[in-house]
């Protein structure tokens, strides 16, 4: 009996190989060859231009929850407008330039379009109710990559030291020796920081993200007073300057 369900699954696949494996009767070699390789660049093309449209400022605020609320909150900050004159769009900050990571990237963004779909937050309120998780998401994830979006138009190594003010100098040479993460200290520089409910804490431990406490030294972490101070303010964390 299961000999027999085993024959009947195995005899097909049998076939489809043995047909597969022939020689072709009225093409040669060659010919399959240049036509799997044309198509190859077909698909190919065809797959990148696609991917490519996906990572412009047009398609992310084509959708109106980000039109209508982080959009505009980037339009104020000097990643929009400086006296350098360089933009930063949203894929510049929030897709990986590696083609390896932007693939993972995009397959975890799928989730996105589950939620754009059902509209989890297709209201200014309901993007509120959730805007400190989704930040604290993505806070996670420049945290484990050390922050490289950022560091493909900022660095360490490009830094003007003598420029800076001394407690920002002290500040981001002990960062630079580590190659700390810029999103350690810099959270809010694009976007409005959540407003807590009391679960700051609790969301920010579940992603993995250190939560400092001002007056305490933290080895691994080097932040300014100004930016623990922001910090404070959204209640990431716990002390008065």
């Amino acid at each position: 009996m299961a000999f027999g369900i085993i024959e009947k699954v195995i005899r097909p696949l049998l076939s489809l190989w043995q047909t597969l494996s022939k020689p072709a009767q009225y093409l040669s070699l060659g010919t399959i060859a240049i036509v799997s390789f044309v198509m190859g660049i077909i698909f190919w093309g065809g797959f990148n231009t696609a991917l490519e449209a996906t990572n412009t400022e047009a398609f992310c605020i084509s959708c109106h929850s980000m039109r209508d609320t982080v959009y505009p909150e980037l339009q104020g900050t000097v990643h929009w407008s400086n006296h350098s004159g360089v933009r930063a769009t949203c894929p510049d900050c929030h897709v990986p330039h590696n083609w390896t990571h932007k693939i993972a990237r995009k397959m975890q963004a799928s989730k996105e379009v589950w939620g754009a779909i059902f509209g989890t937050i297709d209201t200014p309120e309901k993007f509120e109710a959730k805007r400190l998780e989704l930040a604290s998401r993505e806070w996670a994830r420049l945290s484990a990559n050390k922050s490289l979006e950022c560091k493909n138009c900022h660095s360490y190594n490009s830094m003007k030291w003598e420029d800076m003010s001394p407690l920002a100098a002290k500040q981001m040479k002990a960062a630079a020796e580590r190659d700390q993460s810029c999103i350690d200290c810099h959270k809010g520089i694009a976007h409005h920081l959540p407003s807590t409910d009391g679960r700051t804490h609790q969301l920010l431990t579940a992603v993995n993200i250190s939560v400092p406490e001002v007056g305490k030294n933290y080895p691994d972490y080097h932040c300014t007073s100004a930016s623990l101070r922001s910090l404070a303010g959204m209640g990431q964390v716990r002390a008065a300057m």
